[in-house]
């Protein structure tokens, strides 16, 4: 990896070697039920600068409610660069997912002054197509991140068919190590995986990576849940953690990104997290 490329890590990562990254961007999916807690995002960055999250994850259309907050010690942003349909529920009768700046898929990220893009490795039940639609945007978009010396995240996506005719996250090590391990050999500087269905397997997800591994966070779930898993998978091995819906979805978003700060950057444990999200104001 090239010297620059490690300075624009070293704006997503912090002194502990890990990171929060808050994902917002779920806008581009056209998921209705992504938008809820997503509805005046001005007010949710603001909230969320405050908190101090080491990054923020956006799209490029409203990047700038992150970029033009002047100071130093705000979040670095990661910018999505690509956009599908796969969480659509009911499932879409064609499935896609497409880089979303042409001809130069990073000059947008260089312009906001992103420090990482990231894109998606999609493995759905009967859409080998989308697969590989989803290697080739990672082979188009990774010359343009070498030219301008960009970190590439990398989102590996194992899913399944669910009873209501959509789709959701595939926790088998059988599936997603390999799919996780094709990310890399792809080109990724920093893989963003889900977890496994047992979190006492993730370091089987991490070894395949060989390169720092971030967390997904999914679907929203009981604050208790999210910091005992949050603990167990960075036990394992994890980098840090990519959180949405269970930071903005939730009541405060404040409190929740403080709390994981806590056990990512200072080792607290689910039960100190908890006392400490109870407690604040």
């Amino acid at each position: 990896m090239a010297t620059n490329e490690k300075v624009r890590l070293n704006r997503l990562f912090a002194p502990s070697g890990r990171c929060l990254n808050v994902a917002i961007d779920h806008g581009v999916f056209n998921e209705p039920s992504f938008l809820e807690g997503l509805e005046k995002l001005g007010e949710v960055v603001r909230q969320l600068v405050t908190a101090g999250p080491d990054a923020i994850q956006m799209n490029y259309g409203q990047a700038g409610l992150l970029q033009q907050i002047a100071g130093p010690g705000k979040p670095a942003l990661v910018l999505r660069a690509d956009c599908g349909n796969p969480y659509n529920t009911p499932r879409a009768d064609c499935i896609f997912d497409v880089l979303a700046h042409h001809p130069d898929p990073v000059l947008p990220a260089v312009q906001m002054d992103a420090a990482c893009v990231v894109v998606n490795l999609l493995l759905l039940p009967g859409e080998a197509g989308l697969h590989r639609q989803t290697i080739e945007n990672i082979a188009r978009i990774r010359p343009f991140c070498d030219q301008y010396r960009m970190p590439l995240m990398v989102e590996p996506l194992v899913m399944k068919v669910t009873p209501k005719s959509g789709f959701a996250v595939d926790g088998s090590p059988g599936l997603l190590v390999p799919l996780v391990r094709q990310a890399r050999e792809l080109g990724a500087d920093l893989i963003k995986a889900d977890p496994t269905d047992r979190a006492e397997d993730y370091h089987r997800v991490v070894e395949a990576a060989g390169c720092p591994v971030l967390v997904r966070g999914g679907g929203k779930e009981p604050v208790e849940k999210v910091f005992e898993k949050a603990h167990a998978l960075l036990e394992q091995g994890a980098k840090g953690l990519v959180y949405g819906r269970n930071i903005y979805q939730h009541p405060n978003p404040a409190k929740i990104v403080r709390a994981l700060r806590g056990v990512i950057h200072d080792g607290w444990t689910p039960e100190q997290a908890l006392a400490t999200y109870r407690s604040s104001g």
